[in-house]
């Protein structure tokens, strides 16, 4: 998952190739929930390992479920609908999806139970759903703002004679709630009557389902009314796999919607999910394909391409998929005319208004927007000339993150900026990390910081911090050196031009790996032995061969990826990326540079001398200078840093205000 404050998307050319989505949030939070109220062991596979999962599986375990997890498969053992301790206080982060249905099942438990969450959460509605509960002689006091969270829920005086109504038009999560609480004390019929419209239909559905693989088989009358049946008990199906997520679906369907297919492929497959599910979302399908989607389906799988260009505006009630509706609100940047998104009143409550947010980000790409209380409507940029490149503000909301991620693809050839891109832990905490497995970009534009300079200079250090801010990939030149002479060490060969030819053929087939702090040749992690002197010693040897430097050179372009790439060594500006953008040439002294690495070794409790080590960098530095081939050398258009009295801290500040002096943001 990127962990970064912001990650740069350059612009996109095509998309291709087979992802496998993770298990879908509505499902996944609602099975853990019942089937810690299920009595007996359940076992529940391809569950979404999210931020909205971990906060219902904390939780649990605090209530005293006994749960299991290896992977995505979780295994509970139910709590029978009694929780085994009474008395809690709970973090429920900013998940609807967990902190609702709780509160309506320990409000019919009983106990001492405080429910809180991230700010955002404490402006999310609940009012209508504590009204319902106290119908029912539930104890429930806010604790802040009332009708919304913080909640303290104490023991009820339950009065389950008159139906229960509950509002529909905020929050389908308020029905759902009840319809999953309300079986742990149907000693007879419960009746559920709906004030107003039901919005979200779909994820009604989902919970009915669900409802009956656990055996709680409810009546219902039209969308109005819901009877839980007298006698009603929770009963464990024993195992359990939860659907792909369709609401994380719709980025991808819009993907091959939106993106030429990539060379040799015919456009995005996605498994784990077909027309089948149970998922309301599925039916984003229908509004892809009205739009000019081509869509073909098999029982656990989707493939789209791209039908239809431009992209056809549509005018829709969007009720029935409220969270991938969103998805359309950036598809409608590559349609021909306007396109109306109607019927989405509930955006408003969800992690951020989503109505506003999606009308403020989609005119900083030069869109025309107008939003209404429960509508939203755009117009795409008239031409080319008129997108923009735009920073995408995210509200710490997953959905507005990975639907702008789309926006790459504009006419423009424009970069854009997503910021805070971790806030997709919610729900798709490797979304990233899929979306640059499927596209394709211009090499020419996936952006490259090179950072140059001699032995001990610090590269590697400012390096590998820059690629961790960034997000970027790491290329350490100087490893691929390291590494390449130790297996000629190990295979005997000499380090001159002896044994030139040979060292060149055995760097070609090399194994290698990079895994956080580690370097692995064949599996064996070699991190250590490839620091040591001499090692540094004889990777500056091998470096002056010229068919060993070749033999590296596709090696070192190949870590040239999506989405973007941070290279340090000795000729990564003057030859492996002489377009890099921003190329930095370190230039601190021998004599600064033999004080660093002697601290260093003394700290490992290696014995050297000043003098020693300054002759040795001295040496290198004269070795690599003057060889034949990619001599090291700042690059014409180099920015030069003299680091020897700057902190690794200010170093990296210095060269990324380098960096975003180069964006157009």
């Amino acid at each position: 998952m990127l962990n970064t404050f912001f990650v740069d998307l350059p612009p996109m050319l095509s998309a291709g190739g087979t992802i496998t989505l993770p298990g879908s949030k509505s499902i996944s939070n609602r099975v853990l929930l019942l089937a810690a109220l299920t009595p007996g062991r359940t076992t529940l596979h391809d569950v979404l390992d999210s931020d909205d999962t971990r906060v219902m599986l904390a939780a649990l375990r605090a209530l005293g479920c006994d749960i299991e997890q290896t992977g995505n498969t979780v295994v509970i053992d139910g709590l029978g609908g009694q929780a085994k301790n009474r008395q809690a206080q709970l973090f429920m982060g900013n998940a609807g999806t967990a902190i609702r249905p709780l509160t309506a099942a320990l409000a019919l438990m009983g106990g001492s139970f405080e429910l809180s969450g991230v700010p955002r959460m404490h402006e999310r509605p609940i009012g209508d759903l504590v009204d319902a509960l106290r119908q029912l002689g539930c104890q429930i006091d806010y604790l802040g703002q009332d009708g919304y969270p913080p909640l303290h829920i104490g023991q009820p005086s339950l009065k389950l004679g008159a139906p229960i109504q509950v509002r529909g038009d905020v929050s389908s999560q308020f029905l759902t709630a009840l319809l999953m609480a309300l079986p742990l004390v149907a000693r007879q019929d419960i009746v559920i009557d709906v004030v107003g419209e039901l919005i979200s239909r779909p994820y009604i559905e989902i919970t009915l389902n669900l409802l009956a693989r656990f055996g709680i088989v409810v009546r219902r009358d039209g969308w109005q009314r819901f009877t839980i049946p007298a006698g009603s008990q929770y009963q464990s199906p024993g195992t359990f796999f939860v659907e792909a997520d369709a609401s994380s679906a719709s980025y991808f369907i819009a993907l091959g919607a939106i993106a030429p297919a990539t060379t040799g492929r015919s456009g995005i497959r996605i498994d784990g999910l077909g027309a089948d599910s149970i998922q309301g979302d599925i039916r984003f399908i229908e509004a892809a394909q009205m739009m000019g989607a081509r869509v073909v389906s098999g029982p656990n799988w989707l493939e789209v391409s791209r039908g239809a260009w431009p992209l056809t505006a549509i005018d829709l009630d969007c009720n029935h998929i409220p969270d991938a509706a969103m998805t359309l609100a950036v598809m409608a940047l590559y349609a021909q005319g306007t396109t109306t998104l109607r019927n989405i009143a509930s955006w408003r409550v969800k992690e951020t208004d989503r109505i506003a947010a999606m009308a403020v980000e989609l005119r900083k790409l030069g869109a025309t927007v107008i939003e209404g209380a429960d509508y939203i409507r755009v117009t795409p940029p008239a031409s080319p000339a008129q997108w923009r490149a735009a920073s995408i503000h995210t509200y710490d909301d997953h959905r507005v993150a990975m639907c702008f991620a789309l926006a790459a693809f504009n006419p423009a050839g424009l970069p854009v900026r997503i910021e805070d891109p971790k806030c997709v832990a919610k729900t798709f905490p490797d979304f990233f990390e899929a979306l640059f497995s499927l596209v394709q970009a211009d090499p020419a534009k996936i952006p490259v910081i090179c950072v140059d300079g001699p032995t001990a200079s610090g590269k590697g250090t400012l390096a590998a911090q820059l690629a961790k801010q960034l997000g970027y990939h790491l290329l350490d030149s100087g490893a691929l050196y390291r590494i390449t002479a130790l297996a000629a060490t190990r295979a005997q060969l000499p380090l001159d031009a002896s044994g030139e030819d040979a060292i060149a053929k055995l760097a070609q087939g090399l194994h290698l790996a990079f895994t956080g702090d580690q370097v692995l040749l064949a599996g064996e992690d070699v991190s250590e032995t490839i620091r040591t002197e001499e090692a540094g010693t004889n990777a500056s040897k091998v470096s002056a061969l010229p068919k060993v430097r070749a033999a590296l050179v596709d090696l070192q372009h190949g870590f040239h990826r999506l989405p973007g790439l941070v290279a340090d060594g000795r000729d990564m500006g003057t030859v492996i990326f002489p377009a890099a953008p921003l190329k930095v040439f370190l230039t601190a002294s021998a004599e600064q540079r033999a004080q660093r690495r002697f601290k260093q070794l003394i700290s490992k409790e290696k014995s050297t001398t000043l003098d020693t080590l300054r002759a040795d960098l001295e040496a290198r530095d004269a070795r690599d200078s003057s060889r034949s081939v990619a001599p090291l050398k700042p690059a014409a258009d180099a920015r030069l840093l003299d680091n020897s009295h700057l902190s690794v801290e200010e170093s990296v500040k210095l060269v990324l205000d380098w960096w975003q002096g180069k964006q157009p943001f």
